[in-house]
């Protein structure tokens, strides 16, 4: 699903966020790229988003290299890839089902069909009886939710979040986390970039570690542990 070989991203002023990172995560795994902030996390996501492109390298995502997609197949190649973030960026001006509609509304789904869809996806996660709420009467982890709930809400196989549960606390954490869990377990490739190496370690999945914009050696989960 997702191969990174040598890839290198230096920004304007010089400044290295990865550096020959090579790595590989298959279909239908779900994996943890851990390291302090600055490590290159961010900046790893958006690449294999096509949000940002490397400097040097080569990124395959499901067979496609994204270095020859043509500018016009962009957008097509997104639609495959939910997009969870720490901050949530909700619409303060709508209202929970509209916040998870939005991407079935730019990909041009039916009324009827967006609505089933945005039914079924809150309901994954737990808030359908906050459809009609307001985002700001939500509390920090319904809002995590709806963001989610808004990510995968046009299927995608491939699922990135970065840092969702950074402003949470640990039993929230866990929940977002468990979440995570549900959708690979139902076939979703999943690339998680989080710092909380406590809780990441007790969920038995593979990490890959970022220092620097340097990966050190994949770290396999605890024996005993679900891979």
């Amino acid at each position: 699903m997702i191969r990174l070989q040598r890839v290198t991203k230096r920004f304007a002023g010089g400044t290295e966020a990865l550096h020959n990172v090579s790595l590989r995560v298959d279909a239908g795994a779900l994996a943890f790229v851990t390291g302090p902030s600055g490590a290159g996390k961010s900046t790893l996501l958006r690449l294999i988003a096509r949000l940002e492109r490397p400097t040097r390298g080569r990124i395959l995502v499901n067979g496609q290299d994204l270095e020859t997609l043509p500018r016009r197949d962009v957008p097509g190649f997104r639609r495959g890839i939910g997009l969870v973030f720490q901050d949530h960026r909700l619409l303060l001006d709508r209202p929970v089902h509209a916040n998870v509609a939005l991407p079935l509304e730019i990909l041009g789904f039916r009324r009827t069909e967006a609505r089933k869809r945005v039914r079924a996806s809150l309901d994954k996660v737990g808030l359908l009886q906050k459809e009609n709420a307001s985002p700001q009467t939500l509390s920090a982890g319904e809002q995590q939710r709806v963001g989610i709930a808004r990510a995968i809400v046009h299927r995608p196989a491939l699922l990135l979040a970065d840092e969702p549960t950074g402003n949470l606390d640990p039993a929230l954490s866990r929940e977002i986390m468990e979440l995570f869990l549900d959708f690979n377990r139902v076939g979703m490739t999943a690339l998680i970039a989080s710092h909380d190496l406590e809780l990441i370690a007790a969920l038995g999945r593979p990490m890959l570690h970022l220092e620097n914009g340097r990966l050190e050696a994949r770290q396999q989960p605890p024996a005993g542990k679900p891979a």
